[in-house]
């Protein structure tokens, strides 16, 4: 199953995985992801960490309680060492840049599969290796329950305190109160400052 809110990269991946599999599913956003991997659960869902209404990385986490035995892999432009500790945290199994030849993802695929991890190797940096990236790794987002980071997201990307209530059905007061605790927890006072946080640990793209 593939989730990027690119289309063009939707299709671009779909060819390149039909030649070694099979294509269950295509979604665009983070929350149709979970919607729909719960009903085909897909063996693999190859992801991007940037998507619109939950980001990549909480989608993953969702995804662990949902279909535990699907294997995750990330595809993205992010090359940080800080996304690639956070997405093996939120639980990845392979980690790919979209500067990756084509073929990588097959032998990344393959690797998940047989119970291995995988890191392409453009985000390998110097003597870095896999298990430096495996444990031990401080979350972007320790501070946060994973209700004010889906909070975070939604308001970097603009969305109104009811559009937000209604998306995560809750009410508008519970909103409030979680916007208020992440602006406590972080330290910010503005939406101008979250919204710059979220930008810089790949909630939303800028």
């Amino acid at each position: 199953m593939l989730a990027d809110d690119h289309p063009m990269v939707l299709e671009g991946v779909a060819k390149l995985v039909e030649e070694f599999g099979e294509v269950v599913g295509k979604v665009e956003d983070g929350r149709s992801l979970l919607e729909v991997a719960s009903h085909l659960n897909p063996d693999v869902v190859i992801m991007d960490i940037s998507m619109p209404s939950l980001n990549g990385l909480e989608s993953a986490r969702h995804l662990q309680k949902l279909v535990p035995r699907c294997k995750i892999i990330f595809l993205t432009m992010h090359a940080d060492s800080a996304y690639i500790t956070a997405a093996f945290e939120a639980g990845a199994s392979g980690y790919l840049m979209k500067r990756s030849a084509g073929s990588e993802l097959q032998l990344a695929v393959k690797t998940v599969l047989a119970g291995r991890r995988y890191v392409t190797p453009l985000a390998l940096r110097g003597e870095a290796s896999l298990k430096d990236f495996l444990g031990g790794g401080k979350s972007l987002f320790k501070l946060l329950t994973s209700r004010q980071r889906e909070v975070l997201q939604l308001i970097a990307e603009g969305r109104s305190t009811k559009a937000m209530a209604s998306l995560l059905n809750i009410s508008t007061k519970t909103v409030e109160f979680h916007k208020a605790k992440v602006m406590e927890t972080l330290g910010m006072h503005t939406i101008p400052e979250l919204t710059q946080f979220a930008v810089a640990h790949g909630l939303i793209e800028k």
